[in-house]
């Protein structure tokens, strides 16, 4: 029976980081996949969110601003606030530059964030980082804990989901393919196409600085190692990638496979000779790559790729004859 729970626990946490890593993969969805915008600083908003509810609901730590003591909930909400205020700031800056110059800004900005926490103690408690976190459920039983806030994170991953899969089939969502796929064009139509990339990059990383908030709470520590770029941008990529850009299904589907992937394969690491193990990291990193490898040869555009005709529009063609 024990064995049983045990089990019962882990995939439960299994899936709630997986739920987790998905709303993440949706707000990076809603920023490249359907406006083209080479987002490579992920981490700089989840460690903002992250860090903005665990100041906001942790207890009291004298001689440190970390401890309000505030419910949960206005801490994940204050968490999307800001970051979706530091979106905008780095989207006034950042959104004139294109692809890959776009990426290096947002890398630098995401690594003054990093710095910002690593340094500054008085606000974050540097690398101890904040402890005590307060975790909704947790005054239910053992497995039920887990499962409950499973709950919560499937409900807020279906809520974002409906939410992205409405905004996509909106004008607003033609126009944001129309920008991704031609800002001239879009622009000849009388397209404000700087306002259009920064209202996707605002709302994108508000749902990565709630995934930062969700992951704060569900560990009940937050530090500078869970804000690692390994972790919180080169990942959410790959699981983007293979679950399959500009879907939202897909952009779900690819977190919840390669998560469970990652995990297996520190098991994998796990059972390696110790002079060996200390390579794990970079390994597990090699065959999550080598399995994107396989993922796209066999999927070009990923597990579930773009729909390129919405359902509304075939019936609106059918519709007009």
């Amino acid at each position: 029976m024990d064995a049983l729970i045990g089990y019962g626990e882990y995939v439960a946490s299994l899936l709630t980081i997986g739920g987790i890593y998905a709303v993440m993969a949706l707000g990076l969805n809603l920023q490249w996949g359907y406006g083209g915008l080479f987002n490579a600083g992920v981490s700089g908003f989840f460690a903002v969110g992250a860090y903005t509810s665990a100041i906001l609901t942790a207890p009291q730590s004298p001689g440190h601003f970390v401890g309000w003591g505030l419910p949960v909930a206005v801490g994940i909400v204050s968490a999307m606030a800001l970051s979706a205020a530091v979106g905008w700031c780095v989207g006034r800056i950042c959104l004139g530059l294109q692809s890959d110059y776009l990426a290096m800004a947002t890398i630098g900005i995401a690594e003054i964030l990093r710095l910002v926490i690593d340094n500054e103690i008085w606000l974050t408690n540097g690398s101890r980082g904040i402890v005590s976190i307060p975790r909704p459920f947790d005054e239910l039983p053992g497995v039920w804990r887990d499962l409950a806030y499973l709950g919560l994170v499937a409900a807020i991953v279906l809520a974002l989901y409906v939410a992205l899969e409405r905004l996509a089939r909106s004008p607003w969502g033609r126009v944001m393919r129309a920008i991704r796929d031609s800002e001239d064009a879009a622009a000849a139509f009388g397209k404000d196409v700087a306002s259009f990339r920064l209202q996707a990059f605002v709302l994108g990383s508000m749902a990565m600085g709630l995934s930062g908030a969700l992951t704060a709470h569900a560990f009940k520590f937050i530090g500078p190692d869970a804000t690692l770029p390994l972790i919180t941008t080169f990942l959410v990529w790959v699981m983007l990638i293979a679950g399959g850009s500009a879907n939202n299904r897909g952009a779900i589907l690819g977190p919840i496979v390669i998560w469970t992937l990652w995990s297996a394969s520190e098991l994998v690491t796990g059972r390696l000779p110790p002079e060996w193990q200390i390579r794990g990291s970079y390994l597990r990193v090699f065959l999550i790559g080598l399995l994107l490898q396989v993922i796209l040869q066999r999927f070009p555009k990923g597990m579930l790729p773009e729909r390129t005709t919405m359902p509304e529009d075939r019936w609106r063609r059918t519709e007009d004859g």
